[in-house]
């Protein structure tokens, strides 16, 4: 394997981090299942009354869909909390097939060129925001020189969408394959410096990217973002209400329960209170996000 480049990294969390399946709070359980099951190719794993586990054909699960009757969708100018949730798919070939599938039943999407990533966006029924990715190998990934030190060239360039359909090698689609992960989280904040304050020095995640106006991008491991943070919403914008769909929580997922120590210390150390201790940690950002930290044993 081809070594990439060197992020600068704190070391503050493991390589080994992993993100575990988002909880969406959504409006009507049938027409989202519609979505993410039939249309985007997530296999029900789990099903209740109000409530249904999706995930890839491994069994590895990615959002949860929780039913409140009557929230409302996310409003035209936008809420803050979640921009997108970011599926990582493992491969050029699954992202072609996906590409198909979706030009196939007449999805409307967006696409860019990310210069470490390929990636499709989509909008749910209830406008939450998704994102349906596929990484480049880290051995193409590049350095750039910011205002005062080296990170990680990232661009939002176009798609060469031919070259990411011929690498489908005319399989079909069949839904979200084995590898399948969440990739990263995409947040829109109020103010970059506090959310700064709770994900770098609270969470313990290295800025990877900061050349982008009004944006910062963040990760363990020297992954290119596990977290994404934007004030591209503008003045004046509140967070989702428990009236409206919205991410309800997301989870980082750690190997030892001493790492999650560690993070309830950076927690409090930055001023912030988290709730648990030991394998299972729950703290809510300044806009309402509830994040969920535990070990590997406890990621369901």
């Amino acid at each position: 394997m081809t070594a990439g480049p060197h992020v600068p990294s704190a070391g503050l969390l493991p390589v080994g981090l992993s993100l575990g399946p988002v909880r969406l709070a959504i409006g009507n359980l049938a027409r989202s299942l519609e979505f993410y099951r039939d249309r985007l190719g997530l296999a029900e794993l789990r099903r209740g009354p109000a409530t249904a586990m999706l995930g890839a054909a491994d069994g590895t699960s990615l959002i949860t869909l929780d039913e409140r009757p009557g929230a409302k969708p996310v409003p035209r100018q936008g809420r803050l909390g979640l921009y997108h949730v970011a599926i990582l798919l493992p491969d050029r070939a699954s992202l072609g097939r996906f590409l198909l599938h979706q030009n196939a039943i007449g999805t409307r999407f967006g696409a860019s060129d990310h210069l470490v990533s390929e990636a499709l966006y989509l909008t749910d029924p209830d406008g939450l925001g998704l994102e349906v990715y596929r990484d480049r190998p880290r051995g193409e990934w590049r350095m750039a020189q910011s205002a005062d030190r080296p990170e990680l060239a990232m661009a939002t360039d176009p798609l060469d969408a031919d070259a990411v359909v011929a690498a489908a090698g005319g399989v079909p689609w069949s839904g979200m394959p084995a590898g399948t992960t969440v990739g990263h989280l995409h947040l829109a904040v109020g103010n970059l410096d506090l959310a700064t304050r709770f994900y770098r020095d609270g969470l313990g995640l290295d800025v990877t990217v900061s050349g982008y106006p009004g944006a910062l991008f963040l990760s363990a491991g020297g992954y290119h973002h596990h977290l994404g943070l934007n004030t591209w919403a503008g003045p004046g914008i509140q967070p989702a209400a428990s009236d409206e769909a919205r991410l309800a929580e997301w989870m980082v997922v750690l190997p030892t329960p001493a790492d999650v120590g560690g993070v309830a210390d950076r927690f409090i150390r930055a001023g912030f209170q988290p709730v648990g201790a030991g394998d299972d940690l729950m703290i809510t950002d300044p806009w309402g996000v509830q994040l969920r930290v535990v070990v590997q044993s406890n990621r369901t």
